[in-house]
């Protein structure tokens, strides 16, 4: 039996331990539906490595410093450019790195922990409705939000808060939704997510970050306004404008949407272990996608998935 099917036999039967929480005492069924939960998600990632190694293995191997063959004619190699979406992406975690936030990359392969209940999100909760993703045979999901990296985000930085200082770090990743593809929607795009961690974290902290951010995205002074928003894993939960910038015609009588955000929910930095009591942060996640369709003035989202090497060359 290979490795793969070991894996998914397991998966197999971790599945019918769940069975035995209706006969669990209700105080201890929340520690052991964590614990069945990291269970399922060690044995996901593994498999998803195992695939990974298999396909890797049966790749066939080029010697690339074998000579070419006697005239054979070396064909011309043209320049390449950067796609425009990484182009703006490298500026945003230059910005954010400069603010002194660490940057983590997200995963493109997630499971159900870190999609809904890692972030507040119950079994059964009316909010999973909107977050219409995609599932792979084994049981994967490619991600709706790049907040599943949340939880692993506020654990893996978790002892700086121990030692006396924050947790700050901004999450770059591929986001998936199971959209009615548009010129305004894609099932494919990229998101950037930031948390941040303290023992005075406050509400206008996180104004001051956002508001820092775009005005050196944009080299002006900007201002900022919120109105009411709502995300399982914020509380209270906003979303971010930000007044026109001059450089896309702004003229001070306009103002955009940009992102959401919000005060993390004391649920969520429960489950990674951190006392709500003592430490407060904020998160917040917006489309890379939508900031360099505003800062090119196009109007196809579409443009960016295709391919169309006459698109790419104007950048």
């Amino acid at each position: 039996m290979s490795n793969i099917e070991e894996i998914k036999k397991k998966l197999k039967a971790l599945n019918a331990e769940y069975a035995k929480i209706k006969n669990i005492a209700l105080e201890e069924r929340k520690a052991f539906g964590i614990k069945l939960n990291e269970k399922r998600s060690e044995l996901q990632r593994e498999l998803q490595e195992a695939i990974l190694t298999e396909e890797t293995e049966s790749i066939e191997k080029i010697d690339i410093t074998a000579p070419c063959a006697p005239n054979q004619k070396i064909p011309e190699i043209k320049r390449g450019s950067h796609h425009p979406l990484m182009m703006e992406l490298r500026r945003v975690l230059s910005i954010y790195s400069h603010m002194g936030f660490n940057i983590m990359e997200a995963q493109q392969l997630d499971d159900e922990f870190h999609m809904f209940e890692s972030l507040n999100f119950p079994e059964g909760h009316p909010a999973r409705d909107g977050y219409d993703t995609f599932r792979t045979a084994e049981g994967f999901i490619p991600p709706a939000h790049t907040s599943t990296m949340q939880h692993r985000a506020l654990k893996r930085y978790k002892k700086d808060l121990e030692n006396g200082g924050q947790i700050a770090v901004v999450i770059p990743g591929r986001v998936f939704r199971n959209e009615d593809v548009d010129a305004t929607h894609e099932h494919t795009f990229y998101q950037c997510e930031g948390v941040y961690v303290g023992k005075d974290t406050t509400f206008a902290q996180m104004l001051g970050v956002l508001k820092n951010f775009f005005e050196a995205y944009y080299g002006q002074n900007l201002n900022i306004k919120t109105q009411p928003g709502y995300f399982p894993f914020t509380e209270p939960s906003v979303e971010l404008l930000i007044e026109k910038p001059k450089t896309l015609g702004g003229k001070g009588d306009g103002w955009l949407e940009m992102l959401g955000c919000g005060m993390i929910h004391p649920n969520v930095l429960k489950m990674a272990g951190i006392n709500p009591e003592k430490y407060k942060g904020f998160a917040w996640g917006g489309g890379i996608d939508r900031l360099v369709m505003l800062k090119y003035g196009l109007n196809d989202v579409r443009y960016f998935e295709s391919g169309k090497l006459d698109f790419l060359k104007e950048f």
